[in-house]
């Protein structure tokens, strides 16, 4: 089998973790919305995510995330429960604020899947609300920081209304949120720092900061503060991401090459991904993983706009690997 199909095949195998939920798409994939937010809010936001997929009430959807964001999400119609640091729920029909991952967590929901949320560009949270990533990485809160459950918003959020109506209802809790604290922009350190770790995360950091114009100290302090992880990790959970993202068959295939090449060799690459997800590739592979899944499309679909190599709102490269 060629490695197109077998990514394919590896693709429709983690796709088939949503066998038993209806309300999917023709392709296996839950109703769901990933887009960009509005001009005015993206200084601090980098995406907006709302999934929708009805279900057995008692069905159980067992998986985990690994995030490179801040993520604040409403979970509704459904009861999740995560294994990290602080509380592990079971959550529903709250506001949880999500922390930045050293790690893949283990996450699953009972019953529907329906979540309505955003995650925050590299140094907003600091900027919105003066917290450190540091704080909070590895952990959920339950904490409404940004007004999402208004009493204005809160009917918005409920199974009459669709993913690109919550999307709607949550840039305008955050413009809110951002009127009244009138925050200044991210660290533009932070800023470029996680638009290398896009771009070239086998870079040097030592050149990254003289480019910065900060010393290699300042860097540490300044990542660990906007990411959570010392500058080394922010780039070592880049490179497990996005072949985690090509084991799925989640990537631009003129990009496969290039990503292989982060890697001295099959050792360190295993090394390196086991050590964030537990597991070896081979083991991944042959895991299904739908929540997982859905993480790994919107931050794919986020690195490519962010990177110019893809339009707001166009098709992904990869979305010809769905199941038919």
């Amino acid at each position: 089998m060629g490695s197109k199909q077998q990514a394919n095949s590896k693709f429709n195998a983690a796709r088939r973790g949503f066998a038993s939920i209806s309300g999917v798409s023709g392709g296996g994939a839950p109703s769901s919305e990933n887009r960009a937010p509005c001009a005015d809010l993206r200084p601090w936001v980098a995406q907006l995510t709302s999934v929708k997929a009805a279900g057995n009430p008692d069905a159980l959807t067992s998986c985990g995330i690994y995030s490179d964001v801040i993520h604040t999400c409403y979970v509704f119609n459904g009861h999740w429960t995560a294994k990290g640091a602080g509380q592990n729920g079971p959550y529903a029909n709250e506001a949880v604020q999500c922390g930045q991952q050293s790690k893949f967590m283990p996450l699953s929901c009972t019953g529907d899947i329906m979540t309505a949320g955003f995650g925050l560009r590299a140094g907003a949270l600091f900027a919105l609300t003066k917290r450190r990533a540091d704080a909070i990485v590895d952990s959920f809160e339950r904490a409404d920081i940004f007004g999402m459950l208004a009493d204005d918003f809160r009917e918005v959020y409920s199974d009459d209304y669709s993913p690109q109506q919550w999307n709607l209802a949550t840039e305008e809790a955050l413009r809110r949120f951002i009127a009244r604290h009138d925050p200044p922009p991210p660290d533009p350190v932070s800023v470029a720092f996680e638009l290398a770790a896009f771009a070239e995360p086998t870079q040097s950091l030592l050149n990254f900061a003289e480019s910065q114009n900060v010393s290699p100290r300042q860097l540490q302090r300044i990542v660990k503060r906007d990411f959570g992880l010392s500058p080394r990790k922010v780039m070592q959970r880049a490179r497990a991401l996005d072949l985690a993202a090509q084991l799925c068959g989640i990537t631009d295939e003129r990009e496969e090459e290039d990503m292989k090449l982060r890697y001295f060799d099959q050792s360190h690459m295993n090394r390196e991904f086991a050590s964030v997800f537990g597991i070896t590739p081979y083991k991944f592979c042959n895991q299904t993983k739908p929540l997982l899944i859905i993480a790994l499309e919107q931050r794919q679909a986020r690195r490519r706009e962010e990177l110019n190599r893809n339009s707001i709102g166009a098709a992904q490269p990869w979305h010809g690997n769905r199941a038919a």
